[in-house]
C-alpha cells in the first residue's frame, strides 16, 4: 500500500524555498527541520530564485493608508 502524499501549502513551499536561497543553513539541515526530501528543498529553492523577479515586474503596490 503505497502512502498518501501531503499536499503542502503554497507558502510553506515559500518560507522553505527563501530560507534555502538565504544561505545561511545547508539544504540538509533546513529539509531534517521541516520534515521534507532534501531534493525537495532544492527545487522550492530553485523555483524561488527563478520567480522572485516577477514580484517585481507589476510595478509598485500601494500600502492601503499611504
Amino acid at each position: 500500500m503505497r502512502a498518501k502524499r501531503r499536499r503542502l501549502e503554497a507558502g510553506f513551499k515559500a518560507k522553505v524555498g527563501l530560507e534555502a536561497l538565504k544561505g545561511i543553513k545547508t539544504v540538509a539541515q533546513i529539509a531534517r527541520e521541516y520534515q521534507v526530501h532534501p531534493n525537495q528543498v532544492s527545487q522550492w529553492k530553485g523555483e524561488v530564485s527563478q520567480r522572485l523577479p516577477e514580484v517585481f515586474e507589476t510595478g509598485p503596490t500601494v500600502q492601503p493608508g499611504e
